[in-house]
């Protein structure tokens, strides 16, 4: 595992299984609410997926399970692939909840055995923003790329690059001093630090980050052999006018 793997395992592992009760409440609580409407649940997501039943979907750091099982009841084949063991304990404690069942593989994402899992999934699926959590932004897509059958697709939904240089999420994060085009590396906190006391916050460990320009993110899309097929903005829930999000879509392509 990479040193700063390491270093964000520690920080996603701080508390991570409280913290998902206080927010989202316990696997029972979110299990119900889940069943009333798993499509509902994927919100935005759910117009990217052509269909369900039996797709098998890789979803990379799916954290606590709450896209994951929507999309298992749904009647996909869900693996998580996670740094965080309090991730999977409370994704696990919610699948059984809420009737279904996931495969959750806890480690670094880049060393996913290929051996194993490549050429396996119909969709790869990542959102909430992950991708500032690899250093790599070409290795990390060559990965997902991998794992992808011929003629799978990727829905790749992340933070929108704006935020390198305005907290437009206000998540009160740590801005790239060098500019939109800085390739420098973070010290950042989790997204979800500011809903802790300061005395908390402080002791928090830290995440290692690399934020990418939308260019270095679409390129390193293409040049991993996708092909481009949509790209999406979204504004930001905290300001309609700016963008928050996007999501891209890429395919593997057949082979001849």
């Amino acid at each position: 595992m990479q040193d700063y793997s390491v270093q964000n395992k520690k920080a996603w592992e701080f508390s991570a299984y409280d913290f998902w009760i206080s927010q989202i409440g316990t696997p029972a609580e979110r299990a119900e609410k889940i069943k009333e409407n798993p499509v509902g649940e994927l919100k935005k997501y759910a117009a990217y997926f052509e269909d369900y039943e039996g797709i098998r979907v890789a979803n990379i750091c799916g954290s606590c399970g709450k896209k994951a099982v929507p999309l298992a009841i749904l009647g996909a084949q869900v693996t998580v692939f996670d740094i965080s063991k309090d991730n999977e304990k409370y994704a696990l404690e919610l699948a059984v909840a809420a009737g279904t069942s996931l495969d959750y593989v806890v480690g670094d994402v880049l060393e996913i055995d290929l051996k194993q899992y490549g050429n396996t999934f119909d969709v790869v699926f990542m959102e909430g923003g992950i991708l500032h959590y690899f250093h790599d932004i070409h290795e990390f897509m060559r990965l997902m790329h991998a794992l992808l059958k011929p003629g799978g697709k990727m829905i790749c939904s992340d933070f929108h690059p704006l935020t390198k240089i305005i907290d437009v999420l206000n998540f009160e994060q740590k801005l790239c001093e060098g500019g939109y085009f800085s390739e420098e590396i973070l010290e950042c906190e989790m997204a979800h630090a500011r809903f802790y006391e300061p005395e908390i916050r402080e002791q928090m460990p830290k995440c290692s980050c690399r934020k990418y320009t939308m260019s270095e993110i679409i390129n390193g899309i293409i040049q991993s052999g996708f092909v481009l097929k949509r790209f999406d903005e979204h504004p930001a829930w905290t300001n309609p006018k700016l963008p928050g999000e996007f999501t891209v879509i890429a395919v593997r392509q057949r082979e001849s």
